[in-house]
């Protein structure tokens, strides 16, 4: 088995992780979590979404996070971002990187974005047209790629049209979503497979969902194509609020843990990003899946 020598996780809890808790956490609570996982080795934090208030509530206080934050200069402090109001909101407060969003089943697309999937893309050229102009780089997230909860399996030519139309667009980077964690291995080594033949490995990433509890199995896959660049969520937090029954992320403190077994360095230092997972554990008052067997180092 030829593996890398060193992965990026990027931490996409105080984002993904949050949007799906019917709690809304306080912003002095987000803002320390994500100082916490500032100092813990990562040097990609997603740090919240600049989506419309109404269509999630529980990352409304966006910009007050972006300006409370202590910013660790290395680390990339992104933000989810669905439109140009989105963008001009996030540009007054500083993120260093944009993310657009979008699906490669119509359905979930319209239910996620209220649009078809040709209707989203002249929207999204307009946000990656004003965050290039502003120096800013993005990133493109492609949801269901291997699954919708509404049309079922996903055929992996739609899938390379949305990549793409991203690519297109001037993302320097797809991250592949299992929304609803349906994948399994074999099918992430096809469509990987069939990706691959089209696309520059260092352009893709992988963001695993673990409804079914096979999001490490499916990382192992991808990282044996050579996939060096895996989303996840501290504590295995998440899931899709368009997505009926889609669970929580990988938990990012069980793939750092794997990978670093495997002698795979992804530069995180894992006491510390445990500190960080007590904390926020703590202030949800809730015991994190992830947290209830205990690693032994």
């Amino acid at each position: 088995m030829k593996l890398p020598k060193k992965v990026q996780i990027k931490e996409v809890g105080p984002r993904d992780g949050l949007q799906n808790e019917k709690v809304s956490v306080p912003t002095h609570i987000k803002v320390e979590w994500i100082n916490k996982l500032s100092e813990t080795g990562l040097d990609y934090i997603e740090f919240s979404s600049f989506v419309h208030p109404k269509w999630i509530p529980v990352l409304a206080d966006a910009a007050e996070v972006a300006k409370l934050i202590k910013r660790n200069p290395n680390v990339t402090y992104a933000a989810l971002i669905p439109n140009m109001k989105g963008l001009e909101r996030a540009l007054t407060v500083g993120i260093d990187e944009a993310s657009v969003f979008m699906s490669a089943s119509d359905t979930h697309n319209r239910k996620n974005i209220n649009k078809s999937i040709e209707e989203t893309f002249p929207v999204l050229q307009e946000v990656v047209d004003g965050a290039i102009k502003a120096e800013k780089n993005v990133r493109g997230y492609v949801s269901t790629v291997f699954g919708c909860p509404y049309d079922g399996a996903v055929d992996v030519d739609e899938v390379k049209k949305v990549v793409y139309k991203l690519m297109e667009m001037g993302v320097y980077e797809v991250s592949l979503g299992d929304t609803i964690g349906v994948a399994n291995p074999k099918q992430v080594n096809d469509v990987l497979d069939e990706l691959l033949r089209e696309f520059p490995v260092d352009k893709l990433a992988l963001h695993l969902h673990d409804t079914r509890g096979m999001a490490l199995a499916n990382t192992l896959v991808g990282v044996e194509k050579g996939i060096k660049t895996f989303d996840s969520a501290l504590g295995g937090l998440g899931g899709c609020p368009y997505a009926k029954g889609a669970t929580g992320n990988v938990a990012s403190e069980d793939l750092i843990h794997m990978l670093g077994e495997m002698g795979i360095d992804t530069n995180v230092q894992f006491e510390r990003f445990m500190e960080a997972a007590k904390y926020i554990e703590n202030a949800l008052n809730k015991s994190l899946p992830s947290h209830q067997l205990q690693i032994v180092r």
